[in-house]
């Protein structure tokens, strides 16, 4: 007999699926205890580099402590990106509730890394419930142009100059507490969007903050290589990620990496305390939902990449917490995408729920109603990779070179050990193939997930001169186009 709590999980997981995709319009009702909303998302932090969450070498007290009292999803990823600046389409996902195959102002291929702003927007949704709006966005206004400009209050971090200060986070939460404390209209709830310019390279921070760590004693992650297997496509391979270190990745110049790459996440706990500080102090700690996530994750030595442009959960899996009134603490394995941030604070807040998204509000897991609302992920990086994961397999396409990966995540979390090519698991990698097609085809992408005259997947270790050129070639595209801050 099938297991009745089973299926009932799954008939309301459709519902919910099915809900996310065609809309529904939650009644305006904006009240006089609504409570606040302060999203902090950060650019390029793995999931794993908070301590509460498991990275016992990193020092991260602030978050820690908002970790205590959050709702946590182990399972948030992005969905992936259509250009090597990944940060650009995740954040204009992000803001849309939409994967960027279904922008506004896109097109059918998924080509444009960014929305119009035409449609429903979280600003807007947040507005029209009666919010006051409050935004400040790391360098690149071009990652959310049409967007940014719809919050009450707006305005560009840049990237570098922040992190040559040796404080990555100092700028946009001194603003965050001006906000606090003298420009906001404190007869309006309010919605904050903080995107924090780091741990992005150049990841420069004070020597306070190297001064905790003993770069000989950080581990490597367990999937470390000196170089990546295959040649998986030159918007990979060759990004400008991947040539902030040379091949092959040596195990001390890795952990100089993760050392810079801590050091700077401590750096910004610093002041996101300092956030938490003042919401305290100020007595709306007790009224504020606080969300706390990133666009993607980073590779640093994982799989012999560097970079955020592949779909290994290295990259594509995010930290996600929610903490506030009316959330309870505790933690969930459900699958959900960081564009299921928006539909699930309209839910919370009783703002105008966007029609017609792919997100979906994850109200219900939180509450404790249903154990999963999506049974599957799909993800893809531009035209060479695809991938999909449910509950236990994540299998990834490479589709130049016609490899096709399996990992069984319960035993594998680390994706090492590929079982595609194993028989036993002939029937788990198509019916794995099969549910990837059926995504596809919602999704309007017509990527074949195998070519017909598949490229040779071997890749040739740049030379130092091979690198140069490149770097040259790269500096010369982005003198003439903002995109590559991503």
């Amino acid at each position: 007999m099938p297991n009745i709590r089973k299926l009932i999980m799954l008939v309301l997981g459709a519902v919910a699926h099915c809900w996310g995709h065609t809309g529904a319009t939650a009644e305006l009702n904006p009240t006089a205890d609504q409570a606040n909303v302060v999203y902090i998302f950060m650019d390029d932090q793995r999931y794993n580099t908070i301590k509460a969450l498991g990275q016992e070498d990193i020092i991260t007290p602030n978050l820690d402590r908002l970790a205590a009292r959050s709702f946590i999803f182990s399972n948030a990823y992005c969905f992936g990106g259509n250009t090597a600046a990944v940060c650009i389409p995740a954040r204009n996902m992000n803001m849309t509730g939409n994967t960027f195959f279904h922008f506004n102002g896109g097109n059918t291929s998924g080509n444009n890394p960014r929305d119009n702003g035409k449609g429903y927007t979280f600003p807007k949704s947040m507005k029209a419930a009666g919010y006051e709006t409050y935004n400040r966005e790391k360098s690149g206004s071009a990652n959310l142009p049409h967007i940014r400009t719809q919050f009450d209050y707006y305005g560009d971090i840049n990237m570098v100059q922040e992190q040559r200060t040796g404080y990555a986070a100092r700028s946009i939460i001194n603003d965050a507490i001006q906000y606090l404390e003298k420009d906001r209209d404190t007869s309006k709830p309010f919605f904050m969007y903080l995107g924090i310019p780091g741990p992005h390279d150049p990841r420069l921070s004070a020597q306070e903050f190297h001064d905790m760590y003993d770069r000989e004693k950080i581990p490597l992650p367990e999937n470390y290589l000196p170089s990546h297997p295959w040649d998986i496509g030159k918007s990979t391979m060759l990004a400008r990620d991947e040539m902030i270190e040379a091949w092959p990745r040596t195990e001390e110049a890795i952990r100089g990496h993760i050392e810079d790459y801590f050091a700077i996440i401590t750096s910004m706990d610093v002041d996101i305390g300092r956030l938490l500080d003042k919401l305290d102090q100020m007595n709306l700690t007790k009224d504020t939902i606080i969300i706390f996530s990133s666009d993607q994750g980073l590779a640093i030595g994982s799989h012999g990449l560097m970079g955020k442009q592949s779909l290994y959960d290295d990259v594509m899996k995010v930290p996600m917490m929610f903490a506030g009134p009316g959330i309870p603490k505790g933690s969930s394995d459900a699958l959900m995408y960081i564009h299921d941030v928006y539909p699930t604070v309209c839910e919370l807040t009783g703002a105008p729920m966007p029609q017609g998204i792919d997100g979906i509000s994850m109200v219900p897991v939180i509450e404790g109603k249903v154990d999963t609302l999506r049974e599957q992920l799909m993800f893809a990086y531009q035209r060479n990779q695809r991938a999909i994961r449910d509950e236990r397999w994540k299998l990834i396409q490479f589709t130049e070179i016609n490899k096709t990966l399996l990992f069984d995540l319960k035993k594998d979390p680390w994706e090492t050990n590929n079982l595609a090519d194993e028989p036993e698991y002939k029937e788990v990698v198509e019916r794995m193939l099969h549910e990837l097609k059926s995504e596809q085809a919602y999704y309007g992408d017509d990527q074949l997930l195998f070519a017909e005259n598949p490229r040779d997947s071997y890749f040739k270790l740049p030379t130092q001169e091979d690198i140069r050129n490149l770097r040259k070639a790269k500096r010369e595209r982005r003198s003439k186009d903002d995109d590559n801050d991503g």
